[in-house]
């Protein structure tokens, strides 16, 4: 059922959500809220992401659409315009279309507040820009989760750096969840018996922010120098690992089939597709803890992003601890961290 309100508030939307479950017959069984803050061009593509995501977590899907307007006039209105839609390809969630006109562009936090449902987390997803610093924006303050994507920013190398200055508990980017398939291959072949490891490099296209992540990865949980190689792609196209015993390399030469070689024993061939939005959205709501394993990665060496090779010192905070760690074990041990 779809209810189109015009010039509204947010107390008429929740009447009109009451409304629109009475006329289904849906009950209420929604385990969080989804802000989504886009704009009119990309609205479409990041809600039907959260659409699909929200079969699996079922959820109220607000989607906040700025429109200050380009003329005086129009940017001195303020007008709230909002879409109820509950039920069919919805299914158990709700979905609101929220567009801001005006004046009240600036002020999302206060039409979005209103609508969260009660004593449920709230989880703001950015699909394009974002801002700077997600965790103090009066929207990311909402949320106990706060996605952002640097894939989708002009310059997504730079934009990670910026993750690491402003990260907070409960921050993460897409650009990370694009690696657990990654992390869980290399840390289950680390888990077997194999030589020290003295050094990697990571192959992937041009300003991929995932696979500067995976170096940062790797370099914080080896200490070692981790080199970062370009390739034509598609994403990340292979990581090696140097050993006594010789390398173990993991290729993904097409983007779907990676062959595993491991010193000593035969190929294996793994699946390690590259999913789509909709799959890594449902991923980040599974858990909605902070990530420590993203926030270790990120501040790995953010001043050396743009070098060939990674320092492959532990981050200053580690260092004063005097904390020591094993190559191996210690990149065994990170999906534990975040289920993939």
């Amino acid at each position: 059922m779809n209810i189109d309100l015009t010039d509204t508030t947010s107390s008429k939307i929740n009447s009109a959500l009451v409304q629109a479950r009475r006329a289904v017959g849906s009950t209420v069984g929604m385990v969080l809220t989804l802000v989504i803050v886009t704009d009119e061009g990309n609205h479409y593509d990041a809600l039907k992401a959260a659409s699909e995501a929200s079969k699996e977590h079922p959820s109220r899907i607000l989607v906040v659409i700025r429109r200050p307007g380009r003329s005086p006039r129009e940017r001195a209105t303020a007008r709230l315009d909002a879409e109820v839609r509950v039920g069919g390809e919805v299914g158990n969630g709700e979905t609101v279309l929220l567009r801001l006109h005006g004046e009240l562009a600036a002020h999302a936090y206060s039409a979005v507040l209103p609508l969260l449902l009660p004593d449920a987390p709230v989880v703001v997803w950015w699909p394009e820009e974002s801002p700077r610093s997600p965790a103090t924006d009066l929207l990311g303050t909402l949320a106990q989760r706060r996605i952002t994507d640097a894939a989708s920013t002009e310059d997504p190398v730079a934009a990670l750096g910026a993750r690491a200055e402003a990260y907070a508990p409960g921050d993460t980017d897409l650009a990370w969840t694009r690696i657990t398939p990654w992390r869980s291959v290399l840390a289950a072949a680390l888990d077997q018996k194999h030589g020290t490891i003295t050094a990697a490099v990571v192959e992937g296209e041009e300003y991929n922010p995932s696979t500067e992540l995976l170096a940062l990865w790797l370099a914080d949980r080896l200490s070692v120098p981790v080199e970062r190689a370009v390739s034509p792609g598609p994403g990340i196209t292979a990581v090696r690992l140097s050993t006594e015993d010789g390398a173990i390399r993991l290729d993904r030469p097409d983007g779907s089939l990676a062959t595993l070689s491991v010193p000593g024993q035969p190929d294996r061939h793994v699946a390690l597709n590259r999913r789509t939005t909709a799959e890594l959205i449902a991923e980040e709501l599974r858990r909605l803890d902070p990530d420590e394993a993203y926030a270790h990665a990120v501040r790995h060496g953010v001043a050396t992003l743009r070098t060939p090779q990674f320092a492959s010192a532990p981050p200053p905070d580690r260092a004063r601890g005097g904390e020591k760690r094993g190559p191996a074990p210690a990149a065994a041990e990170a999906p534990a961290e975040r289920a993939s």
